[in-house]
């Protein structure tokens, strides 16, 4: 057979079959559309990013070397002397200088006290209004604000809540409130991904957003015609003695983009880890596919093979049958994945993440790498039944078609199936007995993929037993026909066992993220009635400012109330290794409204003069025991010599690692301009004023919006509520898979179907009604998507029980399986398996009788 001919069998085989490849070709047409989907998502991000922080970057900028990207712990930025821009303008090559104020540490209100902020992350920017602005903006509305009781605001914020000229806008910064009626609205000329901005006249933001007149945050400096910027920022460098910092535009860009870049690495990688997993359970479908479409056609391979087609000529046949298939479902692929792209910016867009499609970005590597792997992935998945149709003899053209598979070659797979499979279980069983998390989670690793690959490979073995107890429990209730459909998911174990091990694979996911998901959730709750003996937490965005700090202590019927801050230090030990820390710095009070075990000394004596602790593991590995002298240099601050008074253990979920010193020695080596705002704080009410003290509280910030006071019940349901929403856009992701296992049901059904007509047609004759035809379909769906789900739930509950017992060695030590979780998911199984069988069982009852008995 030439080369011709085998395209020419390939081309007709594939359009014969085109109903029946329909099904693979989505499932290929859905991987490839998420990975697309992602990288043009992520691409446009970068873009819309890229094309920002190019416009807001001046030709080189000066700021202080002690600024941070994610801003002071003081609430105020980080600032230079106008001095400086004195210095800067007489500097070679500037055209012009101008000082800029900027801080991130703000919360804006309406006169409704509605937090005028994204509620998406993005941050609230407040500065004031500068000629470089106008690199990124225009001021469409009125003007740019001239004094103390004028604010400017973005179009995107005005438009999103509702503001118009003329409303009063409350601003909280960490020197205070002050107010200011809107005079003027400015657009972004390039696309705002969210973030808030407002605008003051220079003199006001120095004053309420720096807390002193004659700073700035950084100076904006424009290169003179023909200087470029890389020439004019050592121009400026040279004019300036002191710690600053110089970026060009450039240098600038990509720090912040490198931020942001972080973030998107992040989103990126895990969307195309779950559409590896999507595409991971596409490949059982292809296989069972092709796997099916090759045992339909035995004699049509066995003929072509009496007439003097090869193996190999057969074997390619089949494979070519794969590529057009790939290709067919790649190339759509790619074209929904732009789509989908699409989607998901409108989604962000309305989150509050304003992302506009005229940034949508298609690079070439996108089709590229969509097209390569679909094919890839398809032609792959089809290499084992193109081998099998290979095998095919000559005489199997005398035979029926879909012979039995070959017994040795199902003993050998069922042996490699349990070594994988009590292989990675025995990597389970050490990862549960590491000393150390780290050492345990590659054990984890490696017995989660042994285990899942040996469940797959031993699925076949598998599908006889656990199918037939799902049989016992539930299809003898249906009588004949339920003794069909179990027949029927037992004829061909290796079927079934492919079918069930595509929906294995999602929902053991889901079960091990449920379990450890609750296990988190319980072992904090446990560790926080165990440590926590205050009565509220309170916690603001960006730390507490010192106002509501303030209130907070005025509130009646409150025993105590105990401030929280986290200092940067660099820590010297008495063996010489320098380590960079934040030390908790803290009013005594901490010590009884976070009760801490120590392993040696009093903790209260930690919060004595000069005194300090640190955490079991800090000692140990650095030899330390209580009297021990260490060196402390405060950022910003002075040098102290602090004496260890205690050492805590380890073994907790709140505050690990943490080490103590009392506030009054932070102030004592760092300038009250360089306090760290409370990272949180803590209060204790009155004995039986409980409900008073709540409510005492709550109004003492009530005009903070950002500022919330939690009791004990309001902080474990934000714990139970945090990890529930990642937990719920994990399973989003995971539904991608789950999609196209219903899809390999959908196929496996149908093709079996086709395959069975003669028989179907036969048990139509001798009395078989459609109704329970279509019945003994149905159940024979429900029964497979079961044992899938069996599989599924046992593994991933295996893997969820594993990882608790790494969680166990960061303090959380409780195992909570959520069975109403567990059973939902497996009665949903049911209704998949239901639903997968509603087109198949259909057309299997409109079947000609007497045509379905004339059937070959």
């Amino acid at each position: 057979m030439s080369a011709n001919t085998v395209m020419k069998t390939s081309l007709r085989n594939f359009f014969a079959h085109k109903g029946r490849m329909a099904l693979s070709a989505v499932a290929v047409l859905l991987s490839v559309a998420f990975v697309c989907g992602t990288l043009v998502f992520t691409d446009t991000m970068d873009t819309t990013f890229d094309k920002l922080f190019a416009a807001t970057s001046s030709d080189v900028t000066v700021s202080p070397k002690a600024a941070k990207s994610e801003g002071s712990d003081t609430g105020r930025p980080e600032s230079l002397p106008a001095s400086a821009l004195t210095r800067v303008e007489r500097a070679d090559g500037v055209k012009s200088a101008e000082g800029a104020v900027s801080s991130m540490n703000v919360t804006v209100v309406n006169a409704d006290n509605k937090n005028m902020g994204s509620e998406n992350g993005a941050p609230t920017i407040a500065g004031n209004w500068t000629h470089n602005d106008l690199r990124s903006m225009d001021i469409t509305s009125g003007h740019a604000p001239r004094g103390p009781t004028e604010v400017m605001v973005d179009s995107d914020t005005a438009k999103k809540h509702h503001l118009k000229m003329g409303d009063e806008l409350r601003t909280i910064a960490a020197t205070g409130d002050f107010r200011a009626k809107i005079v003027g609205i400015a657009s972004f000329k390039v696309t705002n991904p969210g973030a808030a901005v407002v605008y003051f006249d220079t003199a006001t933001a120095q004053r309420e957003l720096i807390g002193r007149s004659g700073r700035f945050t950084q100076i904006n400096v424009a290169a003179a015609t023909g200087v470029s910027d890389s020439v004019l920022k050592k121009n400026v460098a040279a004019s300036l003695d002191g710690p600053y910092k110089f970026q060009t535009q450039k240098e600038t860009a990509d720090a912040n983009r490198k931020d942001v870049g972080e973030f998107m690495d992040v989103i990126k990688y895990a969307m195309l880890g779950f559409a590896g997993i999507a595409f991971l359970v596409g490949i059982f479908l292809i296989i069972n596919t092709f796997s099916m479409l090759v045992a339909q056609r035995t004699r049509e391979i066995g003929l072509m093979r009496a007439i003097g087609s090869s193996r190999k000529q057969v074997n390619r046949s089949v494979l070519v049958e794969a590529l057009l298939l790939g290709v067919f479902g790649s190339v759509i692929g790619v074209g929904a994945g732009v789509g989908l792209a699409v989607g998901l910016m409108k989604m962000m867009s309305a989150a509050g993440m304003d992302l506009s499609t005229d940034d949508l970005t298609v690079r070439w590597t996108t089709p590229v790498v969509g097209l390569l792997l679909g094919i890839v992935v398809t032609v792959f998945a089809a290499y084992v039944p193109a081998r099998r149709a290979g095998k095919v003899s000559p005489m199997a053209a005398l035979r029926d078609a879909g012979t039995p598979a070959d017994v040795k070659a199902g003993l050998v797979r069922a042996l490699i199936g349990l070594v994988l499979t009590g292989g990675g279980g025995f990597a389970l069983y050490t990862a549960t007995q590491a000393a150390e998390a780290s050492e345990g989670s590659l054990w984890l690793g490696v017995g989660i993929v042994a285990t899942l690959i040996g469940f797959v490979v031993v699925g076949p073995l598998l599908a006889g037993g656990v199918v037939r107890v799902i049989s016992a429990v539930l299809l003898r209730m249906f009588g004949s026909v339920g003794r069909m459909a179990e027949r029927n998911a037992l004829r061909n174990p290796r079927r079934t066992g492919a079918t069930g091990a595509a929906l294995m694979i999602g929902l053991a996911l889901v079960a091990c993220l449920s379990v450890v998901g609750s296990s988190m959730v319980a072992s904090a709750t446990s560790e926080l009635d165990k440590s926590v003996g205050a009565d509220f937490i309170v916690e603001g965005q960006n730390g507490l400012k010192p106002q509501a700090a303030e209130a907070l202590k005025k509130a009646p019927y409150v025993s105590h109330v105990t401030e929280v801050k986290y200092v940067r230090t660099k820590l010297t030990t008495p063996g010489g290794t320098k380590e960079d820390e934040k030390l908790v710095a803290a009013t005594p009070t901490y010590a009884q409204d976070l009760r801490r075990e120590t392993t040696a000394g009093e903790l209260s004596a930690a919060y004595g003069k000069n005194a300090m602790s640190v955490g079991s593991e800090f000692a140990e590995k650095n030899h330390l025991k209580v009297g021990d002298t260490m060196n402390v240099a405060f950022e910003r601050g002075r040098t102290a010599d602090l004496k260890i008074a205690a050492i805590t253990s380890d073994d907790t979920t709140f505050d690990k690692g943490a080490m103590y010193i009392n506030l009054t020695t932070a102030k004592q080596y760092l300038p009250a301009d360089r306090l760290p705002l409370n990272g949180m704080m803590f209060a204790k009410a009155d004995a039986g004023k409980a409900d008073q003290a709540y409510k005492a509280l709550k109004s003492s910030v009530a005009s903070d919006p950002t500022v919330h006071v939690k009791d004990q019940t309001d902080y474990k349901q934000t714990l139970k509520d945090q990890i529930g929403q990642l937990l719920n856009m994990i399973y989003g992701l995971l539904a991608l898979a789950i999609i196209v296992a219903v899809l390999g049901v959908v196929n496996t059904l149908a093709l079996s179907v086709v395959e069975r007509t003669r028989e179907i047609g036969l048990m139509r004759a001798i009395g078989l009604s459609r109704r329970q035809l279509r019945r003994m379909i149905r159940l024979e769906s429900v029964v497979i998507a079961l044992f899938g789900a069996l599989l599924g739930l046992g593994l991933g509950m295996g893997w969820g029980a594993t990882a608790q017992k790494l969680l166990a060695l960061e303090g959380l030590d409780v195992l909570e399986i959520p069975w109403p979780t567990i059973i939902g998911v497996f009665i949903g199984s049911a209704f998949v398996g239901l639903f997968a069988a509603l087109i198949p069982a259909f057309r299997a009852g409109r079947m000609n009788v007497l045509n379905a008995i004339a059937t070959e």
